[in-house]
């Protein structure tokens, strides 16, 4: 049974979460890609619950339920920081599990952190280098309907055509999770928009304030506990080259490509990235 919590920010901003499992349990926290919200992990919390751990997913800043960020911060620098407030706050070392945008905040948390704030790190389809006309289709994609949608069914359509590979599906309502409905009817992705036109309204500041391979590749040389990378088989925005790069620079992290998904792993295969992650944890004891 899932039950909805809340952490703290950076300067104290309101991150909301769901938590399943026993309290006491070792802790393992999510943390979403860009655009997407805490739902975004599928079985995933309810698995690892019934696998004796304490697992939370949170929404990032800007995203879903939590607060957006009064100022329009959304660099790489207000995402690290919320990851570590989140990890600190815990009773004990977590694992942070986290898919692209919550993934490189996790990398760079943990990595730029001088005392240790996690127990292990898991990578969902992100490294420091990634494929920039992958990066480019997911940010046409969220620019494509900033204003809004008339209906659930231009949602799907819309996400139909950016995951033709996903069935189109035939109940609409789980869009809400993702969606929120505005007073003037229509429905908008459940994300502050400043988070893709950046505080001085151009989508470029947003991606140079998040994608940084450099910062990245040093805070991945850092990293001295276990590591996994999970990466789709048809991502289009982790390749192969990334993979192994990451693989150079933390020869000790464990990898797993999953077939049939594309850059939303569990998403697209939430059975096998619930496998992956369950074995992954289990070698941790």
């Amino acid at each position: 049974m899932r039950t909805a919590v809340e952490f703290k920010g950076r300067d104290g901003l309101r991150l909301a979460a769901d938590v399943a499992g026993d309290t006491g349990a070792p802790p393992v926290v999510f943390f979403h890609g860009g655009g997407q919200t805490r739902h975004a992990w599928g079985t995933s919390l309810d698995v690892l619950a019934g696998e004796g751990w304490r697992a939370y997913s949170v929404d990032l800043r800007g995203h879903g339920d939590s607060d957006w960020a009064p100022d329009g911060d959304y660099t790489l620098d207000a995402f690290a920081a919320d990851v570590h407030a989140v990890a600190t706050s815990l009773d004990q070392l977590p694992v942070l599990v986290g898919a692209s945008l919550g993934g490189i905040a996790s990398l760079a948390a943990v990595g730029e952190s001088r005392a240790p704030i996690a127990r292990a790190l898991v990578l969902v389809d992100v490294a420091p280098r990634i494929d920039r006309a992958g990066a480019d289709r997911i940010g046409a994609f969220m620019m494509q309907n900033i204003d809004g949608f008339e209906s659930l069914d231009e949602v799907a359509d819309a996400v139909a055509v950016y995951n033709p590979h996903r069935p189109r599906p035939s109940d609409l309502s789980g869009l809400k999770k993702n969606v929120r409905q505005r007073e003037d009817g229509r429905w908008a992705w459940h994300w502050d928009p400043a988070f893709m036109v950046g505080r001085f309204g151009s989508p470029d500041e947003t991606r140079t304030s998040v994608i940084q391979p450099e910062r990245l590749e040093e805070a991945a040389r850092r990293l001295t506990i276990p590591a996994l990378l999970v990466r789709g088989r048809m991502s289009d925005l982790l390749t192969d080259d990334g993979s192994r790069q990451f693989l150079d620079l933390v020869p000790h992290a464990a990898y797993v490509l999953v077939g049939g998904a594309g850059h939303m792993v569990a998403g697209d295969r939430n059975d096998l990235f619930n496998d992956a992650i369950v074995e992954f944890l289990g070698s941790l004891s």
